[in-house]
């Protein structure tokens, strides 16, 4: 079956090693939706306030609200996420906090693994069920624990055989196995360790989740300067340095060091990206986000890689 576009899917995952890049990647997609015409909600997981940042707004909450024009942003709550499960499944009128039952709710999810991972998945998927927005974009656990996160449902599905439990966990299976609907992004850069850390976890995605892997974006890419056959062009620059210094009237040799420093690295990445791109070959396309040399990350960052995307996208 082929790939669906990230844009046509319902609900995206967005994951990746700590320091790529997956908050803004997250804020940029669920920006070119909005480009798009498309309600978006955006999810943070972690619930640190990174990705309401890159929108230059407050920190949100389990509520939510509309922090550029049609995004929403939200917050991850579980106890928030359990008092709405109660609310919509259960009938029970849970008003403010939910006291003994949290507490009785925080030993259960110590005892059995998936509990937690639960309310978080199924708040997610109830909005997709809801349709209450096109489109739900996840900024989701580190690529070392998006895996439990995504097989939570599976994994009580398994334990629990009949019984509200199993009917709830079998309509999020449902949502999350249809790779027209739901889809994985993992977020990588193109250094030895993040790509061994994105080909271990498409391996393991595959093998014990039913969630599809829907692109593998690798993030600050550095551009070519110039091509094979003009390095002996640089080189003779490069021996007469002193010359080149005295033609424009400065210091010439910090400059042509910076550029043999640009060549030699994006070189030595390029050996990696030849690992990933044979590591994941036709499982799902490669996308490539320039390298922004910026200190500073908000709306106009945001901009700018969801600009970049919608270009790998083809849109």
């Amino acid at each position: 079956m082929p790939t669906p576009s990230l844009l046509d899917l319902r609900l995206v995952f967005v994951t990746g090693k700590g320091g790529v890049g997956k908050t803004t990647t997250a804020a940029a997609l669920a920006q070119l939706a909005a480009r798009r015409g498309k309600r978006v909600l955006a999810c943070e997981v972690d619930a640190k306030g990174d990705l309401a940042s890159l929108f230059e707004s407050e920190p949100t909450d389990f509520a939510g609200r509309e922090v550029v024009p049609g995004v929403h942003v939200m917050s991850m709550d579980t106890e928030a996420s359990l008092r709405e499960y109660l609310k919509l499944n259960l009938r029970v009128p849970v008003a403010g906090r939910i006291g003994p039952l949290a507490k009785a709710f925080d030993f259960v999810a110590t005892a059995a693994p998936g509990v937690r991972e639960i309310l978080t998945v199924g708040k997610l998927c109830y909005e997709v069920r809801e349709r209450n927005y096109d489109l739900v974009v996840v900024d989701a656990a580190a690529s070392g624990h998006i895996v439990s996160q995504l097989a939570a449902p599976q994994a009580i599905n398994d334990l629990v055989k009949v019984g509200l439990i199993r009917s709830q966990t079998g309509w999020m299976l449902d949502i999350l196995s249809d790779p027209l609907r739901t889809g994985l992004v993992v977020v990588t850069t193109p250094e030895e360790m993040p790509v061994n850390e994105t080909l271990e976890l498409a391996g393991r995605v595959s093998s014990e989740t039913t969630v599809r892997l829907s692109a593998v974006v690798v993030n600050r890419v550095l551009p070519e300067l110039f091509g094979r056959h003009e390095e002996a062009v640089f080189d003779q620059l490069f021996a007469r340095v002193d010359e080149l210094s005295k033609l424009v009237g400065g210091d010439a040799e910090p400059v042509m060091e910076g550029a043999r420093l640009a060549v030699t690295m994006r070189r030595t990445r390029a050996g990696h990206l030849q690992r990933l791109r044979e590591g994941i070959g036709t499982a799902a396309p490669i996308l490539y986000l320039p390298y922004l040399f910026t200190r500073a990350y908000g709306l106009r960052t945001t901009r700018q890689v969801a600009t970049s995307l919608a270009e790998e996208l083809g849109l």
